[in-house]
């Protein structure tokens, strides 16, 4: 699931450089949350409904952090990239590590 304001060019842009397949988008609300955090962190919990989900992002707080941990039961990983930097080899480690582990918890 492609969780970000690219929408759908998120598959015909970021999907082939990092070997994605094309993937559902979530829809974002139209207006910011009125409550701390990102403006994101609301409907991806929504979406999520409880199921294990990782959201890497440049603009992650520990706002989201508590907002996730009060409200998802599931597994969750934030992870803040650095918007200087991009993705990188350490990021997808850190990913590649997170879902192992949650896949042989489940």
């Amino acid at each position: 699931m492609w969780a970000t304001t690219w929408g759908t060019d998120a598959n015909d842009v970021l999907g082939p450089r990092l070997g994605l397949p094309s993937l559902p988008v979530v829809d974002w609300p139209d207006g910011p949350d009125p409550d701390e955090g990102h403006w994101k962190t609301r409907p991806l919990v929504t979406w999520a409904a409880g199921r294990a989900f990782a959201w890497l992002d440049d603009e992650i707080s520990s706002a989201d952090r508590a907002r996730v941990a009060a409200h998802h039961a599931g597994p969750a990983l934030l992870h803040r990239v650095d918007p200087r930097v991009g993705l990188t080899p350490a990021d997808f480690t850190t990913l590649a590590g997170w879902f192992e582990r949650v896949t042989t918890t489940s």
